[in-house]
This record gives C-alpha cells, structure tokens and sequence, in this order.
C-alpha cells in the first residue's frame, strides 16, 4: 500500500474534534498536517501550500466545502490537487452533489481509520509528494506530544469556563505554568490554531447557537460572549459566517 509519510494534507473542517482526530491518526503515519477554518480559508491555503491532498467537510459557514471544492479544482494553480469530501451526511444525493463538486472520494463521520488511510492511499498512489511551497519552512503542526496535550485541555478549561470572561494571556500563563510561546505551540498541534483564535471561534459558535436556540437581543449575546461592544461582534459574526447576527436569526428563525 502507498506510504503516507511525509505526504502534506490539508484539513479543511470547522469542528475542532474531527481535525483533532484526524491529526492524531494521520500523524502516526508521519503526514505534515495544515489547517483551514472553512471553505474561503481552504482555498487560499490550497493556493498557497499546494498540499498533495485536501479533506474537506461539506457543510462549513462562510464557503461550503462544495462551493470550496468547485473553486480549487477549476482553477489551474490547485486543480491537480484531489479533493476527498469528509462528511456525516451520508445520502446518496449528498454524495453524488460532492462528487459533482469535484471531489475524487467521499470519507463519512465518524471515521473509520482504516477506510480514511486506504482511500488516502488509493489516491496518492500515482501523485509524487508535492514540493515544499517557497518560504514555508516547517509544516504548521508538529508531533501532538503529551505535555502540548495536557497544556491544551487545561487552558482550555480555563478559557471555556466562562467566554464572557476569560483570562488574559499573562493569567493563563500563571494558570497552567507555561509560557505564551508554548501555549499557542500546544493549541497549534492540537487544534490548528492560536489560543486566541481558538477562542474567538468557540465564542463565534456560542454565539450562533444563542442565536438559534433563544430569544436573547443580540446586545445580551455580545456580552454572554466577551463582546463589551455589540458593534465589533456584529463585525466578528458577519467575518465568520457572512451574515450579521440579526440576518443568521431571521434565517433560522
């Protein structure tokens, strides 16, 4: 079978738990692992990292992994690139839409490890390792080792315990004894993100849920969430999912 040792693979997908298992088993097989948030993200990563494969989920805020997939395999510069679709909508319509996207294959949630190394395989089998991009250096995730994984879960906690309130830098630094430097290093091998990144999208997703679930202004949302103004996390929610939070509301009312 194909080897996947050092073949580059961007994961394009906005739930942290799936890119976590993902690195966690493809690093075993000594992949170099690249992240994207959501379809827009995953395009101008594949332009820039022209990885030997992207796995992509199909239904993201922004870009769709369709819309996404569409746009990298018509365009010249990525469309050597194959695109396998990640996804826990299993019909055949959703398939036959993904492979009418683009994409050469199709993974379903929760994964199945053995199917996502052979589809893999299948797939990289007649494609050379694709060259470093200029400038790239080292990949932007590095072996999950158990320290990054207990310096991820405890700064978690500490940052999920209240999103209106969450502690600064210097205060995490003091919680969990460690650097920042070594904090975003940790978050990085485990979540494909900075620590503020990862915060900002898990406020993003609180947000959206209050959003769908209850009847709050979107005033009391912005606090709930650690917006002191209303008027940056309108901006911050129209950045991640291309609606203001009261345009997602009448949407999903």
């Amino acid at each position: 079978m194909e080897t996947l040792e050092d073949r580059r693979i961007l994961v394009v997908d906005d739930e942290e738990a799936d890119r976590m298992l993902l690195t966690a088993y493809l690093q075993r097989h000594g992949c170099r692992l690249f992240y994207a948030m959501d379809g827009l993200d995953g395009i101008e990563k594949a332009r820039a990292l022209q990885p030997d494969l992207i796995l992509m989920d199909s239904e993201m805020p922004r870009c769709t992994g369709q819309d996404a997939c569409k746009i990298i395999t018509q365009d010249p510069r990525t469309n050597h690139i194959p695109v396998i679709f990640i996804s826990g909508m299993t019909s055949p319509e959703h398939r036959v839409r993904g492979l009418l996207a683009g994409a050469v294959d199709y993974i379903n949630k929760p994964f199945d490890f053995n199917e996502v190394k052979l589809r893999l395989a299948i797939h990289l089998r007649q494609k050379p390792p694709a060259p470093a991009s200029r400038g790239e250096g080292k990949p932007e995730t590095a072996s999950v080792s158990n320290r990054d994984v207990i310096v991820f879960h405890s700064t978690r906690t500490h940052l999920l315990k209240s999103l209106s309130e969450t502690p600064t830098m210097k205060e995490l630094e003091k919680l969990t004894g460690t650097n920042s430097k070594h904090l975003n290093t940790a978050f990085k091998a485990c979540a494909g993100v900075t620590v503020y990144e990862y915060l900002r999208e898990e406020r993003m997703k609180e947000a959206r849920g209050l959003l769908q679930r209850t009847n709050l202004p979107v005033k009391d949302i912005s606090l709930q969430v650690g917006f002191t103004d209303s008027g940056n996390f309108a901006t911050a929610f129209k950045d991640r999912f291309g609606l203001t939070p009261r345009e997602f509301r009448q949407q999903h009312s």
